[in-house]
């Protein structure tokens, strides 16, 4: 240390605090990394590699360095942050002009996936959560919050499924980083778990400084802070917030409790199988009901679309209220024009801006001008939202009439105090209007019209002296003078000081003329730093109104859902279901709103649906592959689910009620990091549903038992239909190709079987897609493998064993010669796929359950299985 530079002594002690993250330090115009650090974002960034000399004269120490220009750090920053690094920000907390000795220098915040306010980083339709977890006994407490929008939340489970619980909350949530008090020892099997199904999440380790009380700070009495756990959890993630932002973080100042008493709880495997938000095959949200049903206009409503998809109501009380809100927007009257209204209320929102994380930003102190201008623009559209709400005298829309406020007085400072287009950058002027502060617009009058000002005093000299030869000017060397020529210099008053003489003359000063002088060379810079000044006394005075700013946030975002849903349900001609306690799911002429709206060539064929807890308990649905079973189950589930969110529906008509979950079992899928075959996630799945059920539930179930043998698949199907018909006594949609599993029906009157209706005309089948009462006995399986190109001679062979199959009841022993005797350690293995089971396998093959790739790429397996056996023979 003591032969390096003082410059980079101060780096390395400020480095030694912050091992874990990489350092950004300023130095002038530019953040720069060295050592370690360097190399790592050289390699990250793509940025040239170069040396610094760190050694006194003398020395000969080199270091690596590299760095990006201070005012475009944002973008370098998301780039690391994305990658999962923690960030150091050190700056300079002096100028350097007036800095004796090194310039001071102290990290201002540290970035981390959960705490980051950077527009570059977070996502304006999508929360940014950071989640903390601490576990007592058997409770598990579970805190999640927003930075960037002051939410805050936690929830607590109990009891031995207490991991599963907040598994779901965590799938649901989607945090961006996760931070743990008590090591990893105690969370390694629900951290194992989560890293499959989000895996992006950053996990990170804090140690809570003791005695700084953030959770009364923030939350005051609220009643959760007398649960010891949930204080604990709390005041960890506050204090984790506070160490890294480095802020008051006045935002966060509500704390909310998740239940599942007022919710439908989906858990992460409806919410993935049913694709409500990130679609099965890229993770996107193309294709999912989220991307269907957004029509919002602001950034906080898009954030709170997506809560409500994946958190329908229970309360009828409060959905009604909702679809009143959405039929005012939607239904036409002799009174009452909704489309004029839609339109208007479309076009005000579409001006107001993420107020939320502009809040944000201003309270921790990073929000510019153009943040303050944007809040400018939203507040200048809260008139026409609010006359418009002032048309309905009662409900939802009225409600949050009430709790959006004009704001006058800070839209008044920000129009008189803000330009129009002002600069990114707050140091360097130009941010504040003109009229707002006599004293910049002095200063501003000195820099733009000195030349005027000069003209006007030369003449006013001349006028005084009576020397009309005189003349004013200025140069870099002397400043400003007053120039008079040898002949008039008898005139020159005795107040003229003489500052330089010439050849044919003198120039002189006045104290007038020097105040102008020191104003002029040091204009620009009174104007940035009164401009900066005046800049944070407004930013200030918004900060004291950030309560009542967030507060009227909050119902914009709950209205421009609203809107949402109305410019869904009006552009899809939804109707508005009716809600009923009668455990009765009625339907009819439903559609499923992501596929009818991704076709494009053909119609959607519509169906109906009647499920209730007497005589139509349990469907077992059977037909085709490829007919539309998991595209019809789905849909009903989805329309139940918009149904409780307030939705309109695409349907005829429907009559529904409320369901205290959706349980989904669709679709083949491994898990290969934990060693669990497709078969094996499947069980599970099926054991969870069969643990948390109930009879208020709505069970979706699409094959189950077909990643074993054929028996033991049916024999398990059977007994899961019958334990829920018997014990749980759930609405149940119940897809199968076992069909001897349609006897049932005649076994209890709350079972029915349906299927799907198809024409055949030789070779040749057309599926019609209706759902119609009665069970089948064939899967069209072979019919699949034709379309999909199999060899004809497989087909015909496939066909020809069907036969034999289906007229003697059982797969006869092959003719041609006996299958090799399994090696050791294989006896329990399954017969191969072209073996003796073809026939079974093909018409077991449920194609809808997978995506169209998956099912071309299991058909393209068979033909080259084909192929290798017939090679074989031959």
């Amino acid at each position: 240390m003591t032969t390096l530079t003082p410059m980079l002594q101060q780096y390395l002690e400020i480095k030694e605090q912050h091992k874990d993250e990489l350092l950004f330090f300023r130095l002038g115009d530019f953040y720069e990394l060295f050592n370690d650090d360097a190399i790592t974002a050289s390699r990250e960034l793509n940025l040239t590699l170069t040396k610094r000399a760190g050694g006194k004269a003398g020395a000969s120490s080199t270091m690596p360095m590299c760095g990006v220009p201070f005012h475009s750090v944002d973008g370098y920053l998301a780039k690391l942050i994305r990658k999962g690094y923690k960030i150091a920000i050190c700056d300079q907390m002096e100028d350097p002009k007036k800095a004796v000795g090194i310039v001071k220098r102290e990290v201002t915040k540290i970035l981390t996936p959960g705490t980051i306010l950077s527009d570059a980083v977070l996502d304006e339709s999508h929360n940014q959560y950071l989640a903390c977890l601490e576990q007592e006994g058997d409770q598990l407490c579970l805190s999640y919050a927003d930075v960037s929008t002051g939410e805050c939340a936690w929830y607590l489970a109990g009891g031995k499924d207490r991991q599963e619980a907040v598994l779901d909350q965590l799938y649901r949530i989607s945090p961006a980083e996760l931070v743990l008090t008590t090591g990893t020892e105690a969370f390694q099997d629900l951290l194992d778990k989560m890293q499959q199904k989000l895996p992006d999440c950053m996990v990170n380790q804090y140690d809570p400084i003791p005695g700084l009380d953030y959770f009364s700070q923030h939350f005051g009495a609220d009643p959760a802070g007398r649960i010891p756990l949930v204080h604990e959890t709390v005041e960890a993630m506050l204090g984790y917030i506070h160490e890294n932002v480095k802020s008051d973080l006045a935002q966060i100042n509500h704390l909310r409790e998740i239940t599942t008493d007022a919710v439908m709880n989906l858990d992460a495997t409806a919410i993935r199988n049913l694709e409500l938000v990130k679609n099965m095959k890229d993770g996107t949200r193309h294709g999912t009901l989220l991307d269907v049903l957004d029509y919002t206009r602001t950034a906080m409503g898009a954030r709170q679309l997506r809560q409500w998809v994946e958190a329908p109501l229970l309360d009828t009380a409060r959905i009604t209220l909702r679809q009143q809100a959405i039929g005012y927007m939607v239904l036409e009257s002799q009174t009452h024009n909704a489309t004029q209204f839609r339109t208007r209320l479309g076009e005000a929102l579409g001006e107001i801006t993420d107020l939320e994380r502009i809040l944000s930003r201003i309270e921790v102190g990073s929000a510019n001008a153009r943040d303050l201008a944007a809040l400018r623009t939203a507040l200048r559209a809260l008139p026409q939202v609010k006359q418009l709400l002032s048309e309905c005298s009662e409900g939802l829309l009225h409600t949050l009439d009430t709790r959006i406020a004009l704001h006058q007085d800070l839209l008044e400072e920000l129009e008189r105090g803000i330009v129009d287009d002002p600069p990114f950058t707050v140091r360097e002027g130009g941010m504040i209007r003109k009229g707002f502060n006599a004293e910049l617009d002095e200063v501003h009058d000195i820099a733009e019209n000195n030349n005027q000002w000069m003209a006007d005093f030369e003449q006013r000299i001349k006028d005084q002296t009576g020397i009309k030869n005189l003349k004013v000017g200025y140069n870099k060397v002397f400043g400003y003078y007053i120039e008079v020529s040898k002949g008039q210099i008898s005139q020159v008053p005795d107040s003229f000081i003489r500052k330089q003489t010439l050849v044919n003359g003198e120039r002189y000063i006045v104290p007038e003329l020097k105040a102008f002088e020191n104003k002029i060379l040091s204009a620009r810079e009174k104007i940035q730093q009164l401009e900066y000044y005046l800049f944070n006394q407004i930013r200030q005075d918004v900060r004291d109104h950030l309560v009542e700013v967030q507060e009227t946030a909050r119902a914009l975002g709950e209205l421009d859902v609203l809107y949402s849903l109305a410019m869904a349900a009006f552009k899809g001609s939804y109707v508005c279901p009716r809600l009923n306690n009668r455990q009765e799911i009625t339907i009819k002429d439903g559609k499923h709103p992501v596929v009818e709206k991704l076709l494009e060539r053909e119609l959607f064929v519509p169906n109906d649906v009647h499920l209730n807890c007497t005589d139509e308990r349990l469907i077992i649905l059977t037909g085709p592959n490829m007919a539309g079973k998991s595209t019809y189950m789905r849909q009903v589930a989805l329309l139940t689910l918009m149904a409780q969110m307030g939705s309109f529906i695409p349907a005829r008509e429907a009559d529904i009620c409320p369901v205290d979950r959706i349980f989904t079992r669709v679709g083949a899928s491994d898990d290969l990091a934990t060693g669990q075959s497709t078969f094996m996630v499947e069980m599970n799945e099926v054991a969870n549903i069969l643990k948390y059920a109930t009879s208020r539930s709505l069970i979706i179930l699409d094959e189950v038992g077909r990643g074993t043998s054929t028996y033991d698949g049916m024999s398990i199907a059977r007994a899961v239909v019958e334990y829920i018909n018997d014990k749980i006594r759930a609405k149940t949609l119940f897809a199968t190709h076992y069909h001897e599993l349609i006897e049932l029906e005649k076994l209890d009157p709350g079972i029915r079987n349906y299927s799907v209706a198809v024409k055949e005309k030789g070779h040749d089948v057309v599926f019609l897609r209706r759902i119609v009462p009665g069970g089948t006995d064939r899967s069209y399986g072979i019919h699949v493998a034709r379309l999909a190109g199999l060899p004809e001679k497989v087909v015909k062979r496939a066909d020809e064993l069907l036969e034999e199959y289906t007229s003697q009841g059982a797969a006869p022993a092959p003719a041609a010669k006996a299958a090799p005797a399994p090696k050791k350690g294989q006896e329990d293995l399954q017969p191969s796929l072209f073996g003796d089971v073809i026939g079974d396998t093909l018409r077991s093959l449920d194609v809808m359950t997978m995506t169209p790739l998956e099912a071309l790429n299991t058909l393209y397996k068979l033909q080259e299985e084909a192929k290798r056996e017939r090679g074989q023979a031959e």
